[in-house]
């Protein structure tokens, strides 16, 4: 096993990524990092989990159960770059030599980005994670593997510190998040560039990576070689140490603020969660915000809609301890003061 794939392997066990029996839909685009994934998992996978702590083959085989996982390969073509068709037809040339399962679409990324008022990458996310999740469901697979690496760990922790982030934002991209696992994500791109050298793969380059029109760009082509060169060569390893040590912290800080939670929780239904207001305003300050977070994620699934400013507008309102007064951060939440209590109400 080479050293990339051992590295690869190990992650997917400290994290515990894959398991036996997963059905695995990989989102390949074809570039070094996708293509590295998918030459990877179909290299390791059938061998090293076919290590079963099961002795007897035959008690799998009478359960019909697989030794091994199962890859599954997803790849859209947003009909950007000229170059998109030749890019899904490397892909699934790829997948057909080495046998595995294939599934493509073309949508039309400018169309939604124009339609829905969002910018191309975004658009393009979308697209891509709604048609993994479409190839899921048709394959009845259980996870969903991107190939994210170290660098782009990196990358997003410097883009979530300009924005004013949080501690959450310190974290940068988890290895496993939900049913969406990341195995190369403590891999740094130029091992991930050398291994594709090393193995012939010839992965597709998509040339607006080099363009400096969006943020992500500026900051993988200017500014983290400008600390490398200026400051610290080393950037990439500090930072990943960075996001290790706050989730670690945060891990901590989220259990407390559970805890905390399950103290002051008086009632909770599918349309709205009361908690007691006094014992609310005598938590700290930062178990305050996390549990306003932590009751939204309870009762909507997400806080994605929920900022800063609306958390703070919260605690106030808490604080100020005046019946009957209540806010509305967004058209589906309605934060409301009565009766000593604060009722966090889903108006969807």
């Amino acid at each position: 096993m080479q050293n990339l794939e051992k590295k690869v392997m190990e992650t997917i066990k400290k994290y515990n990524l894959i398991e036996n029996d997963d059905v695995i839909v990989l989102g390949v685009s074809g570039g070094p990092d996708s293509i590295s994934m998918l030459n990877i998992l179909s290299n390791i996978l059938r061998k090293e989990f076919s290590k079963s702590d099961v002795d007897d083959l035959s008690i799998c085989e009478s359960h019909q159960k697989r030794m091994f996982p199962k890859i599954i390969v997803a790849h859209v073509n947003h009909m950007i770059r000229k170059e998109a068709g030749e890019d899904e037809k490397y892909v699934k040339e790829f997948c057909e030599k080495k046998e595995i399962e294939f599934y493509s679409k073309s949508i039309d990324v400018k169309q939604i980005a124009n339609t829905n008022k969002i910018g191309l990458e975004e658009a393009g996310r979308f697209a891509r994670y709604e048609f993994f999740y479409e190839v899921a469901n048709k394959t009845n697979a259980n996870k969903i593997a991107i190939a994210h690496n170290k660098n782009d760990k990196v990358e997003t922790i410097l883009m979530n510190i300009m924005r004013g982030s949080g501690v959450e934002g310190l974290k940068g991209i988890e290895p496993k998040r939900e049913n969406i696992i990341r195995p190369l994500i403590e891999c740094e791109r130029i091992e991930i560039e050398e291994y594709c050298q090393e193995n012939n793969l010839n992965p597709r380059i998509d040339k607006t990576n080099f363009e400096n029109l969006y943020s992500r760009n500026k900051i993988r082509n200017i500014v983290v070689p400008y600390i490398q060169k200026e400051f610290n060569p080393n950037i990439i390893k500090t930072m990943d140490r960075l996001s290790s040590i706050v989730n670690a912290e945060n891990e901590y800080i989220e259990i407390q603020a559970k805890r905390a939670y399950e103290k002051i929780l008086l009632e909770e239904d599918e349309k709205k969660l009361v908690l007691d207001l006094k014992k609310f305003n005598m938590q700290e300050l930062v178990i305050k915000s996390r549990i306003i977070r932590y009751t939204i994620k309870r009762l909507f699934g997400t806080t994605a809609s929920i900022e800063k400013i609306h958390i703070d507008d919260i605690i106030k309102l808490c604080a100020n301890n005046i019946g009957n007064k209540y806010l509305t951060p967004n058209k589906n939440v309605k934060i409301l003061i009565k009766n000593h209590k604060i009722y966090i109400i889903n108006q969807s």
